[in-house]
């Protein structure tokens, strides 16, 4: 009898522990450490939507960026403050940051949290460069960002002076700073030491609704970016779409020189599709494009014009500032890093200008093959020339024509000029006519 009841305790025990899986609040935990542009939107949403379709009880975006555009980050906070799931973002490891765009998203967060070592804010908007953007356009871009930001410290009850200031000012916050403030809710130092705080929490939704969080010993669901998110979010990165248009301007122009190479031709067109993806997803300026072009232009001026390398000169300063000025945004991390533009300046101004100089080169010499190849030839004349006769070139002959006095047979002639079939020559010793 004691055997069969602890059979019936350990079944029991069993499926309370089963029982208990369960009904387990199930997390879902990504991270996104990226520029925020539309590569890394669609991977939040597409984060967001699938939790909502396996129903998860919350879901936790770990969180560090520099910033990014604005368009992708009014879509990300419109997925987070939309989603029937509650999100929680953490700003983590230490020394990582939500600056700018990351703001805003960190403020549209049910939950808010940062480690320690972690700093937020920094969101006044600027120029492409970082500078001041003029008094009446800094004040209509201002007051929008400032409008939104109220608009997510207001819906999720956080503190609305502060986060204006990190708008209008510029301020930014540490963690703990940003925790007495009232614009987070939470200092912790790692995702389980946050899910265990969560438990028991009650949420506000920005709906008004309220969600309590059951998070005792849940399932946690790590996701990562797809292989497609991974390329497009390279992609997106302004160095690399730098380097593949330099690269597909160079393989267009290898083919165009030197036609029937086929493979730099290839390559340079996949190059440049891809760059124009690139081009498609950042804040491209347009000055930025044309002053490339033209130092391009230059480039290939050099090699037709005696400049003795102003033209050269003028060509690098050119696609350096267009380089700098490719991209409009006032995040580093958004726009060409000069390490990248000067040696990509310097191969571009190299590889043009050789290839151009063989191509010229290749156009001044004189043709060795057909009728053109004959010009400049001496032959032998066959029979005399009084003033037409034959001539031998090449061990052929030819019907000629001599265009000074008579040529007697076995003399030397030069070929002036191809007529036809009939070969317009001169005694040799003479100079050859110009044409």
């Amino acid at each position: 009898m004691h055997r069969i009841s602890s059979r019936v305790v350990a079944v029991v025990l069993s499926l309370a522990g089963g029982l208990g899986s369960l009904f387990a609040a199930d997390v879902l935990h990504f991270r996104v450490d990226d520029t925020i542009q539309p590569a890394s939107q669609s991977f939040i949403a597409r984060m967001i939507n699938e939790a909502e379709r396996d129903g998860r009880d919350l879901v936790v975006m770990e969180l560090d960026t520099p910033g990014g555009l604005l368009e992708s980050t009014r879509g990300i906070t419109s997925t987070i403050t939309g989603s029937k799931v509650p999100v929680a973002i953490l700003v983590a490891p230490g020394g990582a940051q939500a600056a700018s765009a990351g703001f805003f998203i960190l403020m549209s967060a049910d939950i808010a949290a940062m480690t320690p070592g972690t700093n937020t804010g920094a969101a006044h908007p600027v120029g492409g460069k970082g500078e001041d953007i003029g008094e009446h356009m800094n004040a209509k871009v201002t007051n929008d960002a400032s409008a939104m930001i109220r608009a997510l410290a207001e819906g999720r009850g956080r503190n609305l002076e502060k986060a204006v200031e990190a708008v209008v000012e510029s301020a930014s916050y540490t963690a703990s700073e940003a925790l007495e403030l009232g614009l987070i809710d939470l200092v912790v130092n790692n995702i389980d030491e946050l899910l265990e705080e969560l438990n028991g929490w009650e949420i506000t939704r920005f709906d008004g609704s309220t969600v309590t969080l059951d998070l005792e010993e849940p399932r946690i669901f790590r996701a990562e970016p797809s292989s497609a998110e991974r390329f497009l979010s390279v992609l997106a990165n302004p160095n690399i779409a730098y380097l593949l248009m330099a690269l597909g301007m160079l393989g267009i122009y290898v083919e165009v020189t030197h036609p029937g190479a086929i493979f730099p031709g290839v390559v340079g067109v996949i190059a440049m599709l891809l760059a124009l993806y690139s081009l498609s997803v950042l804040p491209v300026n347009l000055a930025g494009v044309a002053l490339i072009v033209v130092g391009l232009l230059l480039f290939v001026l050099e090699v037709k014009v005696a400049s003795y390398g102003m033209l050269t000169v003028g060509g690098l300063v050119s696609f350096v500032l267009g380089s700098l000025m490719l991209f409009d945004s006032p995040v580093p991390d958004m726009r060409v890093s000069l390490g990248v533009i000067i040696p990509t300046a310097l191969l571009v101004a190299l590889v043009t200008g050789f290839l151009l100089s063989r191509v010229l080169k290749a156009h001044s010499r004189r043709p060795t093959t057909g009728k053109d190849g004959l010009v400049g030839e001496v032959g032998r004349v066959v029979r005399d020339l009084d003033p037409r006769g034959t001539v031998a070139v090449h061990g052929e002959w030819w019907d000629a024509r001599t265009m000074g006095p008579p040529v007697v047979r076995d003399e030397e002639v030069r070929v002036l000029a191809v007529a036809g079939r009939c070969l317009e020559v001169e005694r040799v010793g003479g100079e050859p006519a110009e044409h």
